[in-house]
């Protein structure tokens, strides 16, 4: 690529696409802390294939970033470099076929569990309690209540950075605590999940529970981003490491550990996500000195810090 070609806006480097690129968009309103900077391009592509053609078209040297609905997600300020992809409505399909359950990567993890729980599918109440999307809760491996994605995945459904599409099984997929190896750069687009039957009354009333619990002990009706920290290994937990150190309550501006749920930060009114990762890591710091244990974040940070940030 000659200098020139380099100088020119990205968006108008980029192969065509039938879904929708938008140059300099804002983030913010995609991360549930509703905090962080631009995109220099985001692409929502209008299906699977609009986005394999456009991987296969993209010079590889450009970054591509994914997000879902922004839940577990802390967008830094200077915002994200490259393309931002955002598998939206095209990508939230949920179908069902026999015991299992067929979901796009734009589906979320509640409305798979409530899918399932109308079709008399057991097993997949625990996704009531995850406020992702099923793209990001394959990648992570995500879990709660002694459940998590490796327990219920069948297979998963890929687009590999060079724009070929690919069907995996949950074996070869190499899931363990918070994570997956799925081949660099590769996207989830969707998932198949195995249930068992169960009558939708009795799937019902267990995930009111996890409701109940959810709302008891989590501040989940503020900016947060969910969880910050992977459980260590061993018997203590995040928060309970969090709350000995005595980081309940901890602020930094308007960035704050929650009184509720010390594994959470929450921005009270106008934190900047340098505010939030800056406590964040205070946070681990704390820890870390109280009691030899360096938390690790479970919170997908992504994007570069604003410029002119001290």
């Amino acid at each position: 690529m000659t200098t020139a070609e380099r100088l020119r806006p990205l968006a108008d480097r980029l192969p065509a696409v039938r879904g929708r690129l938008v140059p300099n968009a804002p983030l913010a309103r995609y991360s549930w802390f509703r905090t962080g900077g631009p995109a220099e391009v985001l692409f929502e592509p209008a299906d699977e294939v609009d986005l394999a053609e456009f991987l296969a078209a993209l010079d590889p040297a450009i970054p591509v970033t994914v997000i879902g609905v922004g839940s577990n997600l802390l967008i830094r300020d200077g915002g994200v470099a490259g393309v931002v992809i955002r598998l939206g409505k095209p990508f939230a399909g949920i179908d069902i076929d026999g015991t299992e359950i067929v979901a796009g990567a734009g589906a979320t993890d509640i409305a798979v569990s409530h899918a399932a729980q109308r079709a008399g599918l057991a097993g997949l109440e625990f996704l009531r309690g995850i406020p992702g999307t099923v793209g990001g809760a394959v990648r992570m491996n995500a879990g709660a209540y002694d459940r998590e994605v490796a327990d219920v995945l069948g297979a998963a459904r890929i687009v590999l950075r060079a724009g070929a599409l690919r069907t995996l099984a949950a074996c070869e997929i190499g899931f363990s605590y918070r994570r997956s190896a799925l081949p660099p750069g590769s996207i989830v687009v969707g998932a198949r999940f195995g249930g068992h039957p169960d009558t939708p009354a009795a799937i019902a009333a267990r995930m009111e529970r996890i409701t109940a619990e959810r709302e008891a002990t989590q501040p989940v009706r503020t900016r947060t981003g969910g969880s910050t920290f992977k459980n260590p290994p061993g018997s203590r937990r995040a928060w309970e490491l969090i709350d000995a150190a005595g980081c309940r309550g901890l602020r930094r501006g308007d960035a704050m550990v929650s009184e509720k749920h010390a594994n959470f930060l929450v921005n009270t009114g106008h934190a900047s996500a340098a505010d939030l990762e800056a406590l964040g890591e205070e946070v681990r710091r704390r820890v870390h000195a109280a009691t030899g244990i360096m938390l690790e974040w479970e919170i997908e940070r992504i994007g570069r810090e604003r410029e002119d940030a001290s």
